[in-house]
């Protein structure tokens, strides 16, 4: 097993496609987009699909690679976070094929 880093980020979903660049530009060699249904955080509560238009709506976003190059999407992304809502993590994880990251 190969020790890498994982990135999440809950974020708004209109913003999915740039943070992907973002990813893509560090180096990042894949990443998944998922909905978000509902959450809870900063006081409120959110639900996808209560509102008529889809502009307050979330997506989970996880990637995995070096340290370096999460460390590098880190940089972009929190410019990326100044003007959109979103959360990120990032943590160990432990991969089977080393070269896929």
């Amino acid at each position: 097993m190969h020790t890498k880093k994982r990135i999440e980020l809950i974020i708004e979903k209109m913003a999915w496609k740039r943070a992907g660049r973002v990813l893509e530009g560090a180096g990042l060699t894949g990443y998944t987009v998922v909905p978000a249904l509902a959450g809870y955080g900063g006081g409120n509560r959110w639900q996808r699909d209560a509102d008529i238009s889809a502009a307050n709506d979330m997506v989970l976003m996880v990637s995995i690679g070096s340290s370096e190059r999460v460390e590098k999407a880190l940089v972009e992304i929190e410019n990326l976070l100044g003007a959109h809502i979103g959360v990120v993590s990032v943590s160990d994880v432990q991969v089977l094929r080393d070269e896929r990251f």
